[in-house]
């Protein structure tokens, strides 16, 4: 099992591929959204945000955060999986290992990180 400390450096190495884009590709496809990540076996919740500007870094959230706009959930060792190979995403999401909620609109400007 991966230590949250190792899940919060994989989540930002998905979200940093976001600032490493072309300022106006970013900002034509990534409007302001609040993302989080649930990992259940660590019991930990990571929160962030994206948008024209890249993403922010990734957090713990606070106990009284409002739900994110796009909300992941994965075990540790599957987040530290895609985060390493981001092709692996849509293979962990048919398999059940990641479950996705939010918007479809948002979902599909996420392929991008992919």
């Amino acid at each position: 099992m991966a230590t949250a400390d190792e899940c919060r450096k994989a989540l930002e190495s998905l979200t940093g591929r976001i600032t490493e884009m072309d300022p106006a590709d970013r900002a034509a496809n990534f409007p302001e959204r609040t993302m989080s990540c649930r990992v259940p076996d660590l019991g930990v919740l990571f929160v962030t945000r994206i948008g024209p500007h890249g993403a922010d870094p990734v957090v713990e959230a606070a106990p009284d955060e409002k739900p994110a706009q796009v909300r992941f959930t994965a075990n540790s060792d599957d987040l530290i999986s895609i985060a390493e190979d981001p092709a692996k995403f849509a293979h962990a999401w048919l398999t059940g290992k990641l479950k996705i909620e939010g918007n479809l609109l948002d979902l599909l400007r996420l392929r991008r990180l992919l």
